[in-house]
Order: C-alpha cells, then sequence, then structure tokens
C-alpha cells in the first residue's frame, strides 16, 4: 500500500504566526540595549584620522558646557573645538573618553602614556606628572556665583572682602585650581570651605539650596550652566571682583610617558591654529 502525500495543516500555520511575531519582537526587545550602546560608544569616542589607535591620543574629558560637551554627532565646545583642530591638522589620532573630573588626574598620574586631560588650568603640583601643551582657550573673568537673595554676596569689592567673611562658606571642587589669584587668596584668608565631588549642575542646586553661600566659576560658564539647569535665572547673582585678573588660560594636559613626536606635532598645530583673540 502506498501512503498519501503529507499535506501541511494551513490552519495550524495560521496559528502560529502571532507566536513567531512574539518572539521575534522579543529578541529585538533584549537585542535593542546592545545595539544603542554601541551606537552611543561611537558617537561619543570617535577615533579620527590616523594609522591606529596605539599611535593616538586619548583624550579624557567631562560634560561642562561650553567647554565640552557630547552631541549627537560628538564631543564639541570651547575647550574641544580647537584641540580637534589641532589633531586634524597634524595627522594625529584622537579618541574621547567621558571620565569624572575627580579621576582624571589620576589617569594621567598612574597611566599616563599617551593619555590626555582637557580643559585643565596650570599649577605647580600639576606640573610634576603632566606636560602642559599651549593654551587652547582662555576664560573671560572668573566671578563667583551665589543666590540673588544672599545678602553676605556683594558684587564690585576686591575678592578679600569676600573670602575673608567667616560668615559666608565657600563651595570648593574637590581637586580644582581657580588659578593662582584666587587659589592664593584661599590659602591666606581660609575660608568656610564645603569640599565637593559635584559637577558644576550638583554644585548650582546646592547654592540653590541654601546649603554653601558662593563658588567660583568663569562667567560664560555660569551662564551656560543656569540655561541648561531648569532654574531661574533672577533666583543667581553673578558676583564679579574689582581686582581679579583676566581669565585663566586652559590647556591640555599630557601624561609624562607620552610619545614626544606627537606631543610635539599635537603642540605645534595648537600653535598654528589657535585663536590668538582669546590670549589678549
Amino acid at each position: 500500500m502506498t501512503s498519501k502525500p503529507h499535506k501541511p495543516n494551513v490552519r495550524t500555520g495560521i496559528l502560529l504566526i502571532p507566536f513567531v511575531c512574539l518572539a521575534a519582537a522579543i529578541g529585538l526587545l533584549y537585542a535593542k540595549p546592545h545595539i544603542t550602546g554601541r551606537l552611543s560608544h561611537a558617537l561619543t569616542v570617535p577615533v579620527l584620522k590616523g594609522d591606529g589607535p596605539e599611535q593616538g591620543i586619548t583624550v579624557h574629558y567631562h560634560e561642562r558646557p561650553p567647554y565640552y560637551v557630547t552631541g549627537p554627532l560628538g564631543v564639541y565646545g570651547l575647550c574641544v573645538d580647537p584641540v580637534k583642530k589641532a589633531f586634524l591638522s597634524a595627522d594625529i589620532p584622537l579618541k574621547w573618553v567621558k571620565t569624572p573630573a575627580a579621576r582624571q588626574l589620576d589617569v594621567l598620574k598612574y597611566d599616563g602614556k599617551n593619555n590626555a586631560v582637557i580643559g585643565w588650568f596650570k599649577n605647580p603640583s600639576r606640573e610634576k606628572f603632566a606636560v602642559f601643551s599651549p593654551s587652547i582657550y582662555r576664560d573671560r573673568p572668573t566671578i563667583a556665583l551665589s543666590r540673588a537673595d544672599n545678602p553676605g554676596m556683594k558684587s564690585g569689592l576686591p575678592l578679600a572682602e569676600t573670602v575673608k567673611n567667616t560668615g559666608l562658606v565657600l563651595l570648593r571642587k574637590q581637586g580644582y585650581s581657580y588659578g593662582k589669584f584666587i587659589d592664593d587668596m584661599i590659602a591666606a584668608y581660609n575660608p568656610k570651605q564645603e569640599i565637593t565631588t559635584a559637577e558644576n549642575i550638583g554644585m548650582l542646586k546646592i547654592i540653590h539650596a541654601g546649603l554653601a553661600d558662593y563658588f567660583f566659576i568663569s562667567e560664560e560658564e555660569a551662564t551656560a550652566l543656569i540655561r541648561t539647569s531648569g532654574l531661574l535665572p533672577d533666583q543667581f547673582a553673578f558676583i564679579r571682583f574689582s581686582d581679579v585678573p583676566r581669565g585663566n588660560k586652559r590647556y591640555l594636559l599630557f601624561g609624562r610617558k607620552t610619545d614626544q613626536d606627537i606631543m610635539e606635532k599635537i603642540n605645534t598645530a595648537i600653535r598654528q591654529h589657535r585663536d590668538f583673540q582669546n590670549e589678549r
């Protein structure tokens, strides 16, 4: 006896279609974070042209508008743009890595080969473990940012009048320098201080909550910070000082184990493309 050919059960196949679609949707759902993560990483740490990552520099940065900002097309900002231009001109590959500010200097101290950090001020303690580029940007004069209703904060006075006021608390970021003039003034008068590792947005909220009276910041940074904070601008005051000098210069800091030829190429390109308007 010959067997009849098997005919597919059409009804069963139709009933299985929803389950197949559901399984595919679940697969895509679990795959999406992995795919999205890879795309996000590619945007935040682009590698520019060059022979290979071992011949380039990893630059560590943190979100700090308007100096360093991560956008849909990569990293940009007042300090970032001249550095990107210099690396492209020098034909050195560049990788951006987002690193908390509190850890950046440790990277140079303990893993300094072909690593750099961007936008820091120059001072003697940092020169012991880092090599400084030519300046990449110069701030406007530093101000203090406070609540507008703080009666102890008055604009237009010499800086000493604020830092020697024992009724005021300075909010200071751990490991930060505000330039020689302000650093020396803090050392001389030793004001009450609240030390924090918070980024600027966190520091702004501390001031807004009344947990400290003021912190030092450049004027252009303060403007960007308040604009993006979601807080009302008229709740804060810019405290300007009659004797604070021109803004501090910002630098690219290389680890001391970084290849000398690479550093020289980048530094030469920075000098060639630097906006000298910021040097005046």
